[in-house]
């Protein structure tokens, strides 16, 4: 088999710009204004003990992008404590955690900016998974819409309010 390599250097240059589109003008906007709209303690509102806060849910999205994408492609340190983002509590302010989600974003895509076609297509271990660049790329964007969704839900649950994201 003989692979054109122009044409998969375009296939992932898309496929890496779809990504940072989904990330940083899809998901982020959608999760400002969700806690935009809420008070400090609905964002830390859970209904019972089982589920997740919005503020939890941030605080996962961050340490899991982290994880995969900082750490596990751009190869930066391994700082991820998970059990302590869902343990947290009313730990930090809405502010803070826009601030919080708003830098790894950026960091998140200076990563995926500058990843070479020899990085997407290269095998790592991350989290104790065997994936390739390109794999741990499709879970982040997959992981991130899950939850931005229940985010979302949660949101429109608590403020009884159509947030207009998909109005065509």
């Amino acid at each position: 088999m003989i692979i054109d390599m122009e044409n998969l250097t375009n296939v992932s240059a898309l496929f890496i710009t779809e990504a940072r589109r989904h990330f940083m003008q899809e998901y982020l906007p959608w999760l400002r204004t969700c806690l935009a709209a809420l008070s400090e303690a609905e964002v830390w509102w859970r209904p019972n003990e089982k589920s997740n806060s919005i503020g939890n849910l941030v605080l996962h999205l961050c340490g899991n992008i982290r994880q995969w994408v900082i750490h596990g492609l751009g190869e930066a340190a391994d700082e991820r404590n998970r059990p302590a983002e869902f343990a947290a509590r009313e730990s930090c302010s809405q502010a803070e955690l826009l601030q919080q989600l708003e830098s790894t974003l950026a960091a998140v895509d200076a990563v995926l900016a500058n990843l070479s076609l020899e990085k997407l297509t290269a095998p790592c271990v991350i989290q104790g998974f065997n994936v390739t660049g390109l794999g741990a790329i499709f879970h982040v964007v997959e992981h991130f819409s899950y939850h931005t969704g229940q985010i979302i839900y949660i949101t429109k649950m608590r403020t009884g309010k159509d947030l207009q994201f998909w109005n065509v």
